[in-house]
């Protein structure tokens, strides 16, 4: 091998050291944020002198600042869209609130600019942690990279740097600066970012490799073959900015409605101070009307029979384990009809396990002793297999013997002296080679049976003859399959697996859980492919992923769900919603829920449109007391704010699990 390969960089980080930083916009930092809260500050301040007789002075002030500070954007963004002619409800939210200040309901002015404030700053919030996790995705790219030049030598060079046919150094532990392909060298690169594969890959003279993984003990000479804007890794970044921005606006099922009743409203309402003052009305009486009508009219009881439900369902499902980040998402959730699932981190733990342990014959050695021996050798390796099989050594509380003169060959296997003997755990296909002799036959021939059963094959020989094969898989989640039934019921249409992994492997998955709809060695825009074939159809896709190459997919479908436990930065800030605890059974629960919400939102506005229209009938038709209609009016609101409060309870929770398990 050549010197350039040869030599060991003076430092090497480890692995976890290659971390993306997470960078986070803080709360506060944003605009909407800091005006949301002053509005809620001051009016929790005011709103308990109001009740405990405090003269006006002490609270009115408070209130008015209130309306100033969380009512001044929304304001503004109403006018804007206003001189776009188009007159939303943001807007009519602030001239009810001011209306109802103007006839001495003060306070319930004030709680709707607080309400419309929050909801703004959360918004403002969740776009702005999207971003965030786009661009520390870009960190996954080392900055430099080391080129070798056409006399040998060596210089560091910004990866942006870096054009097609430059020849780049990776030496071990370093991440990949570009898209290219092996000329010469041989280790194993950590490539779930992209593929999403639970192992590393075995990486040789002609392999394609990409910029953002991460290379394992081997160096590695790598052909550039594309520029850094043409990155797989770009090709994600952009991907994920385009859907978050071109995915149309979703809308909660009263706001499909808001132009027709804002402009409804405010006509109405001109028209009842109007109308009498053209007959001979008195001016003041005629102002009392209309601002008596504003109140009774306005969509206070209509907003609430919306959001209680759909916040207490998101409130319920977070004690359980669920993060539902929008009541747009809650809404959402209850609307899917088709199912996508990434495979590794998804449907499995994520994490290879020992599945298989099989000694040959006349090895003289049973299963206990086999992987003894194997996590001996094993047991100073970094490699993700390495650690499968010592824990697995750990777990069956087994006596690992001592080694010394460890070696590790990448690609190929280590090498240990164990108990005297020399001990070599590696590939079956790069140890037994064309070896004929009847053991290496046999060890051929058990490989061979658990490679077609999805299992990574793992030999090992003592004193240069196999003596045994371990078989290594990542494993699936107990809730797998009943979690697979229960959508397949809930929505109507078999789910289908969309993975990075390798066919055989995910055919093997498939059959486990019940799904004959495969489609693997996906990169991240076959997965936005498949996802948006699916949704010229007319489906709305619910897609389940976990990792960096999941979330384009994420962002582009109907609603995403990542999981939370090992889920990158990135799939779990541009998901919809997040599994915290890593239980995939809660999916249908949640959709479950979601549709409970639903059904709950369309009572509560029958409800409040049974109040505000008697209400208005007798404001028109005869002469509704002012008091009168705020108490019908706020009664209406109270009444359904606790009819969307019975979402809270576990007891909800009970009934759309149970209703979810009922599917299967």
């Amino acid at each position: 091998m050549p010197p350039a390969l040869a030599r060991r960089p003076e430092r090497t980080e480890p692995a976890a050291a290659a971390a993306v930083p997470r960078r986070r916009t803080r709360v506060f930092a944003l605009a909407e944020a800091r005006w949301a809260g002053a509005a809620l500050v001051l009016f929790l301040i005011a709103l308990p002198l109001q009740l405990t007789g405090a003269p006006v002075w002490a609270w009115g002030p408070l209130y008015a600042a209130a309306y100033v500070m969380g009512g001044w954007e929304p304001a503004w963004a109403g006018l804007a869209a206003l001189r776009e002619k188009v007159l939303d409800v943001d807007l009519l939210m602030i001239v009810a609130a001011i209306g109802a200040a103007s006839i001495g309901q003060v306070m319930d002015g004030a709680l709707l600019i607080v309400i419309f404030a929050t909801s703004g700053a959360l918004e403002a919030l969740a776009t702005a942690r999207t971003q965030d996790a786009v661009r520390g995705l870009l960190d996954l790219t080392p900055t430099t990279a080391t080129r070798l030049c056409d006399d040998g030598s060596e210089e560091t060079v910004a990866t942006v740097e870096l054009a097609v046919g430059d020849t780049v150094l990776v030496r071990p532990g370093e991440r990949i600066g570009a898209d290219g392909r092996v000329l010469e060298g041989a280790s194993e690169v950590d490539q779930a970012t992209i593929t999403g594969e639970p192992l590393p890959v075995a990486k040789e003279a002609g392999d394609e490799v990409f910029a953002g993984t991460l290379n394992g003990t081997g160096a590695l000479r790598i052909k550039v073959e594309r520029d850094a804007s043409d990155s797989v890794i770009a090709r994600i970044v952009a991907m994920v900015e385009e859907a978050s921005e071109t995915k149309a606006p979703t809308q909660l099922f009263i706001e499909k409605v808001e132009q027709r009743y804002s402009l409804g409203m405010v006509f109405a309402t001109l028209a009842v101070f109007l109308v009498p003052l053209g007959f001979g009305a008195e001016l003041t009486g005629s102002l009392l009307r209309a601002m008596t009508f504003m109140i009774v009219a306005s969509p206070c009881a209509v907003v609430l029979a919306t959001m209680p439900p759909l916040l207490s369902a998101i409130a319920n499902a977070g004690r359980h384990g669920v993060l539902v980040k929008s009541a747009v998402v809650m809404e959402r959730l209850g609307q899917v009809d088709a199912v996508a699932l990434d495979k590794t981190g998804t449907l499995t733990e994520g994490t290879p396990r020992v599945t298989d342990i099989r000694p040959l014959a006349d090895a003289g050695l049973d299963e206990e002793a086999l992987l003894a021996l194997a996590a001996a050798a094993e047991h100073p390796s970094e490699h993700p297999l390495a650690h499968a099989v010592v824990d697995a050594a750990r777990t069956r509380g087994l006596t690992v013997p001592d080694m010394r003169d460890f070696t590790s060959a990448p690609g190929i296997g280590v090498t240990a002296t164990v108990q005297g003997a020399s001990v070599v755990v590696g590939a079956p296909a790069r140890l037994l080679g064309d070896a004929g002799d009847a053991a290496s036959v046999r060890a051929a021939v058990v490989a061979t049976e658990l490679e077609d059963a999805g299992r990574t094959a793992v030999l090992v020989q003592r004193d240069g003859r196999p003596v045994g094969i371990l078989g290594i898989a990542d494993r699936l989640r107990p809730d797998a399959a009943a979690t697979i039934a229960s959508l397949a019921t809930l929505t109507g249409s078999a789910p289908m697996i969309l993975t990075g992994d390798n066919p055989r492997a995910a055919a093997r998955l498939a059959e486990e859980v019940g799904i004959t709809n495969v489609r693997a060695g996906l990169l991240p825009q076959d997965k936005v492919t498949a996802v948006r074939e699916q949704e010229d159809d007319g489906r709305k896709v619910l897609v389940i992923g976990d990792g960096v190459n999941d979330a384009p997919a994420l962002a582009a479908a109907h609603t995403g769900i990542a999981m939370g436990r090992a889920g990158s930065d990135l799939a779990l800030e541009t998901a919809d919603a997040v599994i915290v605890r890593d239980e995939l059974a809660t999916v249908p629960t949640v959709v479950s829920l979601s549709r409970a919400a639903r059904r709950l939102v369309v009572q509560n506005l029958v409800i409040a449109a049974v109040f505000i229209s008697g209400l208005v009938i007798w404001d028109l038709a005869g002469h509704l007391p002012l008091p009168l209609g705020v108490l019908g009016h706020e009664g209406s609101t109270v009444i359904v704010g606790l009819n969307g409060l019975r979402l809270l309870r576990d007891a909800a929770w009970n009934r759309a699990a149970a209703s979810a398990r009922d599917a299967r």
